[in-house]
């Protein structure tokens, strides 16, 4: 039998929503600190300086692509999430894990940053991003077996959610497998696979997307 406390626990959408907003702020900010400027020692000239930049582009890759990452997760939470009516403990603690995954990723973007070309980096950020989509859909099966949908939501609102979480997964799994080939050829998929999922509502084309 559950428990009273159980069935009162983790039943506030707001208080989720303000802590997945501040885990997000927070991971989004500390991204930018693997970003660090050229040694004020070792810069004499313009063209050290210029020369210095272009030796930051290994580490502003990753944190480009995973800032859109997090800015694409952030939205398929929010989608998800008003779509509620309420939540329950064990929704909450799916999306806790959820958390914990995002929180995640400002390291495994500098892992990827710092051995940029070592196929285990960029497998280990992959995984991440598999994380991510995972604990994601299993958030939403549990509100939408237990009856936390809310009614006013869309009626292909499932449909929809699901179709998106498995695509995205899909071409980030295809990417990561082109690090057979180059750890490059990796990053550039999944940075285009992602630019498309933030710029392809504008187009109709890619609206299925």
């Amino acid at each position: 039998m559950t428990s009273l406390y159980n069935q009162i626990a983790g039943r506030s959408k707001e208080r989720l929503a303000a802590l997945s907003d501040g885990v997000f702020a927070f991971a989004m900010t500390v991204l930018v600190l693997d970003l660090r400027p050229p040694a004020v020692g070792l810069i004499h000239s313009e063209g050290d300086l210029g020369y210095a930049l272009l030796t930051l582009v290994p580490r502003l890759v990753p944190f480009l692509m995973s800032f859109m990452t997090l800015g694409i997760f952030w939205v398929g939470q929010q989608t998800q999430h008003d779509s509620l009516s309420h939540t329950d403990r064990s929704y909450t603690w799916f999306h806790i894990a959820f958390l914990m995954a995002v929180c995640v990723l400002p390291f495994s973007t500098s892992l990827l940053a710092e051995f940029i070309a070592f196929r285990t980096a960029l497998l280990v950020y992959w995984a991440n991003l598999l994380l991510l989509g995972l604990l994601l859909m299993a958030g939403w099966y549990r509100a939408k077996s237990f009856g936390l949908v809310s009614k006013d939501a869309p009626p292909d609102i499932d449909s929809a959610f699901i179709r998106r979480v498995v695509i995205a997964q899909a071409l980030y799994a295809f990417g990561a497998a082109l690090c057979v080939f180059s750890t490059w050829w990796s990053i550039g998929f999944i940075l285009a696979a992602q630019v498309n999922y933030v710029i392809a509502p504008r187009f109709k084309p890619f609206s299925w997307l």
